[in-house]
């Protein structure tokens, strides 16, 4: 006689409701873990360029930053991440590996990647910290805006 009271316990609506919240976040963590560990996520963590390379559709990039100026000197966290802090540089990781992920996945990637205004001022900002001995004086401006670096040196990262 007691075995059907505690099954009839186990199906109340907050039971319910509390198996249905855990198997739904277990899901999400377990889709998670096994698309980072799919994706090579753990490889992003790194500096190393075959990382940013995993998926192909970085490979123009890719070959072109082998082609470049910059493949002996600089990698592409060098160019593409922040140098005032750590956890900068990894927030905008992680935000660009969303972004990455989210249009590789859904299929909206352009045909050629296009960066943001954030990353082309993040770019620009590492051009000038790395090269500060020769933009220091220099001060090119199209009336209030600064001139970006890659407006005249648009192939130096990525040869084409």
């Amino acid at each position: 006689m007691g075995e059907p009271n505690r099954f009839k316990r186990l199906l109340t609506p907050s039971f319910i409701v509390q198996f249905l919240a855990v198997f739904v976040i277990g899901s999400l963590i377990g889709v998670g873990l096994f698309t980072f560990v799919y994706a090579k996520g753990y490889s992003y963590l790194t500096n190393d360029p075959n990382a940013c390379n995993n998926c192909h559709a970085m490979n123009h990039e890719y070959d072109g930053w082998i082609a470049g100026s910059h493949a002996n000197v600089a990698t592409c966290g060098d160019c593409h991440t922040p140098h005032d802090n750590l956890v900068h540089k990894y927030y905008v990781k992680a935000e660009n590996g969303f972004w990455h992920a989210l249009k590789f996945t859904t299929g909206w990637y352009p045909e050629h990647i296009q960066a943001r205004e954030v990353s082309r001022r993040i770019t620009n900002d590492a051009c000038l910290h790395c090269h500060a001995d020769l933009t220091d004086e220099m001060h090119l401006t199209a009336g209030k805006e600064q001139i970006q670096c890659t407006h005249c040196h648009a192939e130096v990262g990525h040869k084409r």
